[in-house]
């Protein structure tokens, strides 16, 4: 059997990246349910073609930023102990990929295609691993100086703050600069209303991602020796109390409800290993509602156009999770332990202050040099027919 592990090991992390590979497809789906018909084949190609732009910054770039560690052997020694770290490096990839999988939500219906490609490339190649490899890997001794001032690291299992919360904040700056929808806002203080083209779609679309979302989390273990099945169970509480949040708070709004999932596990990302499962229901649950109430205020009162609510969902979920962490995964609330709420205070911090940053300058550099935004008569079009030059039912006459 010790001769198997290898081999076993990355058939465990193969098996989560694909899982993860399966989320981008939710991401497309979630984001062409939720825009108008006339930007669904945008949704589509711009997931498709983030990921593989992603692939190849973190290739050459980003895994090596991160992990100090690159492919340049030759293919007999990348092919040894079972090729588990190159399965590993797909593993992570998929990780880093959803950056601008959650960034495509919030600027969707409006933004340019090719800026956003730039922005998928420089984020994914250097912001993104650059955080990653503070947490992940001990860069900088930053975790080190948390440790010596908290007494405990600051703890991210699979990503609340890392990957999620650092999506969602960076986003937040690429919407402000983008600017709302034309005719999103009117000068009379109305809100233009712009409904989902397809609830079965945004429901296929979340479905797809709370399935992948169980190889996310129970997969961030890496070996198979150190896989828990208290991370699943998490991983489900959480869930199911996102989903009832969202459901009562937004009521009985399918949209609401079909995000509340999402919310949940968000949030239990971080200290899905350490809590118990009660208290991964409670985390869900303010996750869910947390999402509700902002998206609420975000879209009605701040006129912030984030088309999926990927700051409220990803962003600040993802912010309540690393902090969760720290008080669900105590002893005192049944959790395991070996954690500290001033260290995960420290570090989500510091997770959102560097996307913060880093999104108003990525986003802000490009919109200066190249522009963001489609024009008046190009979004009113559609970005399918002003980018891609065909719509999503090509056989009939589109209507705008």
């Amino acid at each position: 059997m010790e001769n198997l592990k290898p081999a076993l090991d990355a058939l465990f992390i193969m098996l989560g990246a694909v899982m993860v590979l399966a989320m981008h497809a939710g991401f497309a789906f979630l984001e062409l349910g939720t825009v108008r018909e006339k930007n669904q084949v945008n949704a589509l190609v711009k997931i498709l073609i983030d990921f593989a732009v992603s692939t190849i910054a973190y290739f050459f770039i980003g895994y090596g930023l991160a992990y100090g560690t690159g492919f340049w052997d030759s293919a007999t020694v990348l092919a040894q102990k079972s090729g588990f770290e190159l399965v590993k490096f797909f593993f992570l990839l998929t990780f880093a990929a959803a950056i601008p999988a959650i960034v495509s939500g919030g600027i969707a219906e409006r933004a340019k295609f090719n800026p956003q490609l730039i922005a998928t490339f420089i984020l994914v190649g250097f912001l993104y691993p650059f955080f990653e490899g503070i947490v992940w890997n001990q860069n900088y001794g930053i975790q080190a100086w948390i440790k010596n001032l908290t007494g405990e690291e600051f703890h991210d299992f699979a990503g609340s703050i890392v990957v999620h919360a650092v999506g969602g904040w960076i986003a937040l700056p690429a919407i402000i600069l983008l600017g709302a929808r034309y005719g999103r806002y009117n000068k009379d203080g109305k809100v233009s209303a712009h409904p989902p083209s397809s609830i079965p779609f945004l429901a296929l679309g979340a479905w797809i991602l709370t399935v992948g979302w169980f190889g996310f989390n129970v997969m961030s273990a890496q070996t198979i020796d150190k896989m828990s099945g208290l991370v699943a169970m998490n991983s489900l509480m959480a869930m199911v109390g996102g989903t009832l949040a969202a459901w009562l708070v937004g009521k009985n709004d399918p949209g609401f409800a079909y995000n509340g999932p999402l919310a949940g596990l968000v949030a239990v990302c971080a200290g899905s290993d350490l809590m118990h499962p009660v208290g991964a229901l409670v985390v869900g649950l303010v996750a869910g509602a947390l999402f509700v109430k902002v998206f609420t205020l975000e879209q009605n009162r701040w006129r912030i156009d984030d088309v999926l609510g990927v700051w409220p969902l990803h962003g600040l979920c993802g912010l309540w999770g690393g902090l969760a962490a720290g008080i669900f995964g105590q002893k005192f609330f049944g959790g395991i332990g070996g954690i500290s709420f001033s260290a995960q205070l420290i570090g989500s911090a510091l997770g959102v202050a560097i996307a913060l940053v880093g999104g108003f300058i990525v986003y802000g550099v490009l919109k200066r040099a190249m522009g963001l935004k489609l024009s008046p008569e190009e979004e009113h079009a559609g970005a399918d027919l002003s980018i891609h030059q065909i719509t999503s039912t090509p056989g009939k006459e589109s209507v705008w």
